[in-house]
């Protein structure tokens, strides 16, 4: 090795911490020049999450508290857990739980699949014209508001004028009280929400078809394989980061089941499978005013959420090379 080298070797190695820092401060100028448009596009999606979303958490110290409007937050006693161990104790947490999670798991069963299924038929569709129109039709109820959704069920399904009831009374038999008949509540709120958001949710698997490679379905037909088959061994496979990312999230919101539509749909003859979480939270906290305990509720049932989540995404990392962290 030569002097030449040996001296430059040893002025890099004694260079000062503040040339180090003068050169990564200029490369983050750089980057920020090049980047700054993304940035300014990413603010507002910022200042809505710190704005709405973590700067309401300052509030959750008041399931801590006797929380009182007047006194404020500082003012307020301190009761520590007792209202979590109000809601563990009441006579009605189980079935609050019960109805809760049995309406979010039929929701993930019955409606996760189903954006998929439609996914893969509207790729298998080669009329591009009836593709559009049946896209454009399946999005539409997405924008929708649950209260108009929520009427068109119960107008749909009532034993007076409601189109369902005239067809079950021209086969013949009786019509059917659909909106009062406990059973019956979930199976009608998990179709109108499959019904509702069917279309919209495809929009993601429909992205994740175009970066399939086609060149995977001229192979496989090359080698014989059918529609079924390229559908089963290039399709899915091509899909599936997409689908396991979207099943994770979905478990960590199988406790979080919308509480306008349930709100909107159900009615005491049906509190026995349709009263959850979310309705009575409404009930003692804005109805009864009692903010603490609704908060406290809320809180409780978003460390579950976060479990669930946390649970899923571990064992998809186990099983799979997917997960969302």
């Amino acid at each position: 090795m030569g002097m030449e080298e040996t001296a430059g070797m040893k002025l890099t190695a004694r260079q000062p911490a503040a040339y180090t820092n003068k050169k990564l401060s200029s490369r983050a100028i750089r980057t920020w020049h090049r980047t700054k448009y993304l940035w300014l596009l990413f603010l507002p999606c910022l200042i809505y999450f710190l704005v709405f979303r973590y700067a309401p958490m300052f509030g959750l110290i008041i399931t801590f508290q006797n929380y009182n409007v007047f006194k404020g937050i500082w003012a307020s006693e301190w009761v520590g857990f007792k209202y979590y161990e109000m809601f563990l104790s009441n006579p009605d947490f189980f079935k609050l739980l019960r109805n809760t999670f049995l309406l979010g798991l039929y929701k993930l069963v019955f409606g996760f699949p189903a954006p998929i299924v439609l996914a893969l038929m509207l790729h298998e569709l080669k009329n591009a014209v009836f593709k559009r129109f049946v896209q454009t039709v399946s999005y539409l109820p997405h924008f929708i508001s649950n209260v108009i959704v929520a009427s068109m069920v119960i107008m749909f399904l009532s034993p007076t004028g409601g189109v369902i009831n005239h067809w079950i009374r021209a086969l013949g038999f009786e019509p059917i009280n659909f909106m009062m008949e406990p059973g019956m509540f979930r199976s009608i709120y998990v179709l109108s929400e499959i019904w509702q958001h069917i279309g919209w949710e495809t929009i993601i698997y429909l992205a994740a078809l175009t970066s399939v490679d086609p060149g995977l379905y001229e192979a496989a037909g090359i080698d014989g394989a059918g529609r079924w088959s390229k559908m089963w061994h290039v399709t899915l496979p091509g899909i599936a980061p997409a689908i396991v990312i979207v099943f994770i999230l979905n478990v960590g919101k199988v406790l979080e089941i919308g509480f306008e539509k349930v709100f909107l749909m159900y009615n005491p003859a049906v509190y026995e499978t349709a009263d959850m979480i979310g309705t009575y939270v409404y009930r003692v906290g804005l109805v009864q005013g009692n903010f603490s305990y609704a908060s406290a509720i809320d809180l409780f049932m978003g460390v579950i959420s976060l479990i669930f989540i946390c649970s899923a995404n571990y064992i998809s990392r186990k099983i799979s090379e997917h997960s969302l962290w």
